[in-house]
């Protein structure tokens, strides 16, 4: 018997967590200035962690800055150079304009920490290796410390990732401490799922479920417009939109990353422009092409203030991407950063 709802993709469980917090809400909060709707200790389950893309027309998921994050992550990264790119509104919450604190999960999990020679993820892997069915492969995020400056105001969300081998599939369960379910919800659920999906290549497992766990889950009441919408068309819709998922390549490892990200700063600095054919021909798989093409889209956006992404390039994505792409930006008007 499961032990939290199951849901076919992230979409299913976003659209069942918005109605709970807009209708059936425990409390009413207003932490910091930020009013909003309550429900406490709430979690579901993804058994295809691949299916982390929501396709509502109303919500606008953005696919660019999702990979981007994911990627950010996976780096181990915590500068604002590059995810303030994608998400300027990200800045607000540094200390120095340079880096971010809390929210930067990936530089705790893939960064040795001070006098260590080893990243926590990397620990927890090593552990899986040589521990099957161990129960201690967590990776803790949040720290007590962040909690000593009341003024801070990048304090992690995530409390941390469990990794649990089991019959010779990759489980992942992720504790979140807090989650606002419009906003952070989705690229939350993106980004570990690809972790999980990279962590299972690592140790040569089978991708097994997601579980989210939630302490605060909560609507803000600034969007509650927004989720009013997005309950409509999700209502009245005929059938859900699917379209076809694929795998993290085998090959995939800090080696591709380095050379996904190398693209990535090329796009982003405008040191570079790339045409359908220049990204096929890089030498590089499929999967990540498609998160190379999403990249010179939105570098065409906003380098080359164009109104109209080149047609070789949108041609390009999978129908999936293409779909989340053309309704997010139905002119590809240029902006001043894509957001969550």
């Amino acid at each position: 018997m499961l032990t939290a709802p199951t849901y076919r993709s992230v979409e299913g469980a976003y659209l069942a967590l918005l109605r709970l917090a807009s209708t059936n809400f425990e409390q009413r909060i207003d932490a910091r200035g930020n009013a909003a709707r309550e429900v406490t200790g709430v979690s579901f389950r993804l058994l295809d962690p691949r299916q982390r893309l929501p396709y509502l027309k109303a919500r606008k998921a953005n696919p660019v800055f999702q990979y981007a994050e994911a990627l950010w992550y996976l780096a181990g990264r915590r500068d604002l150079e590059m995810i303030g790119y994608y998400a300027p509104s990200m800045r607000a919450g540094s200390a120095d304009g340079v880096t971010l604190g809390g929210s930067a999960y990936g530089h705790t999990l893939f960064t040795p920490a001070d006098g260590d020679t080893v990243a926590p993820f990397d620990r927890a892997l090593d552990l899986l290796r040589t521990g099957l069915d161990s129960k201690r492969a967590y990776v803790p995020v949040f720290s007590a410390r962040e909690l000593e400056d009341r003024d801070n105001l990048d304090v992690a969300c995530l409390a941390g990732l469990h990794l649990m081998e089991r019959g010779g599939r990759l489980h992942m369960v992720c504790h979140m401490r807090a989650n606002d379910l419009d906003c952070g919800l989705l690229s939350d659920v993106f980004s570990f799922t690809m972790i999980q999906e990279y962590a299972s290549i690592q140790l040569g497992l089978e991708l097994g479920p997601y579980t989210h766990t939630i302490g605060s889950a909560h609507v803000n009441d600034r969007n509650a417009e927004r989720v009013k919408t997005v309950l409509h068309e999700a209502d009245v819709r005929p059938n859900p939109l699917s379209f076809p998922v694929t795998s993290m390549p085998a090959s995939t490892g800090p080696e591709v990353l380095e050379r996904v990200l190398e693209h990535e700063e090329a796009l982003r600095t405008n040191t570079e422009s790339y045409s359908a054919k220049d990204i096929a021909d890089l030498g590089i798989e499929p999967y990540w092409q498609q998160v190379i093409v999403l990249f010179e889209i939105y570098r065409q956006i906003v380098h080359d203030q164009t109104d109209a992404v080149s047609p070789d390039i949108l041609d390009a994505l999978d129908p999936g991407l293409r779909w989340l792409v053309e309704h997010r930006w139905v002119a590809c008007a240029p902006t001043g950063g894509v957001g969550r």
